[in-house]
């Protein structure tokens, strides 16, 4: 077995087994108290005094085959120097302020959004999950070179054209998204792309903080609202409620109920996707099982949604329409969205007895 000390300049390695010559004498090599075998020096060179804990740097001693290695003081190791290249402190300084200044504007504008827009008061919990995942990893970045790649400016430049591009287009999810292409742009200039690359999902993570555009939104919200009425409407009349639907009002003998973009199920799909994300990173550790939990998420609040709708029709027909409005229209988005979490948790439990059983078969 062979175990190397890299010193300054000399590689001392140690031999442990059977003896070279067991009849050789061994030799002090300085106040390292190290003894050899002389007989075993590499070349014609002899072995000199050390002054300190460190083998002599002059030594022109390639490899020292010891027998009997003893070291009764400490020896200086020294791991060999890592290049690092800095972007200069003042430089930074400068363009965060530059940054700042261009994207208050947006960022104040998405902080509110967050903060009065129900469908996504999910998007103050991302950049904060975000930040935690980084910080979680921090012995694993400081250990990773300092690589500064003045590619990160070609980065920078491409996210500056595209906020241009959202303020002149008064488009706000391209002014938004060019903060994160800026921020990654700052990363590559000051830690390089290796660093990058490890803080890829936190950063890609933060795409959830920012509301689709209204273009995509409507194209998702209206056919979620059809799915919600048809489910209701081929479910309800097993449970005894008749019903007439009409695109996304279902006529019910009480009164009609209406299936509006606030009870489609995009609220609770955008929040219930981002806590699947997060639930599988804290949990689970094998990539598949985090991605298929993703997905996931998509039909599990399709189908919560569905007996939202489901159980306020037999509420109106079998109780108060009344009760159907106000408090209970409230708190059964509450009730559904911790069923969306049961069933994420019951599938995860699922995914990871099934898995556990391929691996015992394989």
């Amino acid at each position: 077995m062979l175990s190397e000390l890299y010193g300054p300049r000399t590689v001392v390695t140690f031999v442990e087994g059977p003896k070279f010559c067991p009849g050789a004498d061994n030799h002090p090599i300085g106040r390292a108290a190290i003894l050899g075998n002389e007989s075993h020096r590499s070349g014609n060179h002899r072995l000199r005094h050390a002054r300190s804990s460190t083998i002599l740097a002059n030594i022109p001693l390639t490899t020292c085959v010891l027998s009997h290695a003893v070291q009764t003081a400490h020896l200086t190791v020294e791991p060999p120097p890592v290049s690092q290249s800095r972007v200069p402190l003042w430089q930074i300084v400068v363009l965060l302020g530059v940054l700042a200044w261009l994207y208050a504007p947006v960022l104040t504008h998405l902080v509110g959004q967050w903060s009065h827009d129900p469908n996504y008061s999910h998007g103050f919990f991302v950049p904060a999950f975000s930040f935690f995942v980084i910080w979680s990893e921090r012995d694993r970045l400081r250990k990773l070179p300092l690589e500064a790649s003045w590619s990160g400016l070609l980065v920078l430049a491409f996210a500056l054209i595209v906020l241009t591009a959202g303020v002149l287009g008064a488009e706000l999810f391209l002014s938004r998204f060019s903060f994160l292409l800026a921020i990654a742009g700052l990363v590559v200039l000051i830690y390089g792309w290796n660093h990058f690359r490890a803080v890829f999902f936190p950063w890609a993570f933060l795409l959830f903080m920012i509301p689709i555009p209204a273009i995509v939104f409507n194209q998702i919200t209206f056919p979620l609202q059809l799915l919600a009425s048809r489910a209701a409407a081929h479910t309800l009349p097993w449970l005894g409620v008749p019903v007439l639907r009409e695109g996304n009002i279902i006529q019910l003998p009480a009164m009609a109920l209406e299936v509006a973009e606030a009870c489609s199920g995009i609220r609770s799909l955008m929040s219930l996707t981002t806590l699947a994300i997060i639930y599988g990173y804290l949990l689970e550790t094998r990539t598949p099982i985090r991605v298929l939990l993703a997905l996931a998420s998509v039909p599990i609040a399709v189908i919560a949604n569905s007996l939202r709708i489901i159980g306020t029709g037999l509420l109106v027909q079998y109780w108060d329409p009344d009760k159907a409005q106000g408090f209970f229209h409230t708190f059964s988005g509450w009730l559904i969205f911790v069923v969306s979490l049961v069933l994420l948790f019951l599938l995860h439990r699922a995914l990871q007895v099934f898995w556990n059983k391929g691996g015992a078969r394989a």
